[in-house]
């Protein structure tokens, strides 16, 4: 077919404006809003028609039904990680119990309070999130920004800019989104002085960069790799005595940060933010939505002089929290006020790192007797052995042990169903492995089996 007729059979704006599902759409919907959306796909239907491609009849019709079905139906919603990666960036990293979540609910009701105080002036907002960071930490105040990375480049900015900061050649990561420690820094106005050897740094060699123009010391914690074997590093305390001696801020950048002792649960020792504190240095940050289990945020600690430099620099503005940030970790650090054993209970996070097996165990069976009274015709299930990751960039050396349910569909291809299954109304993750679709229950939280059921059973068995 030559370009002129395919040109001639492509509807216009008017045209498919007058079809039937189209016009029951602009019951709901703006027509200009509605028009955007036909011009875009008739334009790329136009295109791709010239380019070869051979469309079914109803291509069009259906591309456009499927935006606007898109376009009002939530994109943020609840998920079911069924992935067995506990710090999920794809899926919000931490999650949240039902009192976090009843915070968010109340704030999200009406007006709230932000930075009022009894007498109705304006107050200081990061007044009560640095008294408990204070608490918890032992730092003299705290601030908070949008995430870790801001917080960084803001702890530089506000400190170093304009002068050298050294750091070690081994400690200049890159995590993901390409987030690379020389590129925030060189953002933050600040000098990178690298010192020592990808595997070892030596305290002379810090000793041997400072000058002048000397602004900062910095120690970044490796998140999301480790070197072993041959190295050496600088302690953070050793660093601080080479601080004091010159005068110069120690900055510590714990990545993940922790604010419990993770070892004494069989998980390997993460820095916490009371030691970087008590070590002496002047600055730590630290990520909030991690092992903190709070919400994105990025979490700075330290000196009182520092703290309120880095609250005056211009970039805090642009990279402050909004209300439910701030309230979130609020309620989020009020857990760490209570006894050890009872935040692990009531922490989310901390619960499913330290899930019992046989409880995991427990639950995956229980799903799996339920797929199979319900679906055995279509499904053969098992309940299988595994490892789950942290992720997050928090201890991510680390596998955990688990039970997955192992899926394979006999009407239907897995990746078809694993498909089907992330476009449910509460979408479910699972990972595809040798022809099966796999649920780890690491992360399946308690009461998501019945969801985990019912989506299979929509897909498998919809309802007429």
């Amino acid at each position: 077919m030559d370009k002129k007729k395919i040109l001639r059979n492509i509807p216009s704006v008017d045209k498919v404006l007058k079809w039937q599902e189209i016009k029951e759409s602009l019951e709901v919907l703006g027509q200009t809003h509605v028009t955007t959306v036909v011009r875009d796909h008739i334009e790329d239907y136009r295109k791709r028609l010239l380019a070869g491609e051979k469309l079914e009849a109803d291509h069009l019709k259906k591309s456009i039904l499927r935006e606007i079905q898109d376009l009002i139906s939530p994109y943020f919603c609840r998920a079911v990680n069924g992935l067995g990666i506990v710090l999920h960036t794809g899926l919000g990293r931490a999650p949240f119990n039902e009192r976090i979540a009843s915070i968010v609910h109340d704030m999200s009701k009406g007006y709230s309070r932000l930075q009022i105080d009894e007498e109705g002036k304006r107050a200081d907002r990061y007044r009560k999130i640095s008294r408990l960071l204070q608490i918890l930490t032992g730092a003299e105040a705290g601030i908070i920004v949008n995430n870790n990375a801001a917080a960084t480049m803001l702890v530089l900015s506000a400190m170093a800019k304009g002068k050298e900061v050294i750091v070690s050649r081994g400690q200049l990561i890159e995590i993901g989104g390409s987030y690379r420690i020389p590129d925030v820094m060189a953002q933050s106005g600040a000098i990178m002085r690298e010192v020592g050897t990808t595997n070892r740094t030596h305290l002379r060699d810090y000793k041997e960069a400072i000058n002048e123009n000397t602004g900062a010391l910095l120690r970044v914690h490796q998140s999301n790799y480790r070197i072993i074997g041959f190295t050496k590093e600088v302690s953070l305390a050793e660093l601080v005595e080479l601080g004091r001696k010159h005068n110069i801020p120690v900055i510590d950048d714990l990545g993940s940060g922790a604010l419990i002792d993770l070892s004494k649960y069989g998980l390997p020792k993460e820095p916490m933010v009371q030691e970087s504190i008590a070590a002496g240095a002047d600055i730590a940050c630290f990520s909030g939505d991690k092992l903190i289990g709070g919400p994105q945020c990025g979490i700075i600690v330290g000196k009182r002089q520092y703290v309120e430099r880095i609250k005056k620099n211009p970039l805090t503005r642009a990279l402050r929290c909004d209300k439910l940030t701030n309230a979130v970790l609020e309620g989020t650090l009020q857990l760490f006020l209570l006894k050890e054993n009872d935040l692990i209970i009531n922490h989310s996070v901390l619960g499913v790192l330290l899930k019992p097996l046989a409880e995991i165990k427990r639950q995956a069976r229980h799903c799996a007797k339920a797929l199979r009274t319900d679906l055995s015709a279509d499904l053969d299930v098992s309940v299988i052995q595994s490892v789950s990751e942290i992720g997050g960039g928090s201890l991510t050396t680390e596998q955990l042990p688990t039970y997955a349910v192992a899926v394979k569909p006999k009407t239907l291809s897995v990746s078809d169903l694993a498909r089907a299954l992330r476009l449910c109304r509460i979408p479910v993750y699972g990972r595809v492995a040798e022809d099966t679709l796999l649920l780890d229950f690491r992360t399946v939280l308690k009461g998501e089996n019945e969801i985990i059921v019912e989506a299979f059973t929509s897909i498998l068995k919809p309802k007429q």
